[in-house]
């Protein structure tokens, strides 16, 4: 199971707002679940991690 550390980790050095799209490329090297998680968030723009943790978990 994912956790919010394990997706602010995929997410460290990202640079905001990004679409969903640059936060997949972003987090390319991360395990599988934890792309799997961020495949299912909204297609739109991110102000933050903590917008993009909301969007996984919610």
């Amino acid at each position: 199971m994912v956790s919010p550390i394990d997706i602010q980790k995929a997410l460290k050095g990202m640079d905001y707002p990004a679409t969903k799209d640059q936060i997949l490329d972003h987090a390319k090297g991360s395990d599988k679940e934890v792309l799997d998680a961020l495949e299912g968030i909204e297609d739109r723009e991110y102000e933050g991690p903590s917008g993009v943790s909301s969007a996984v978990f919610d």
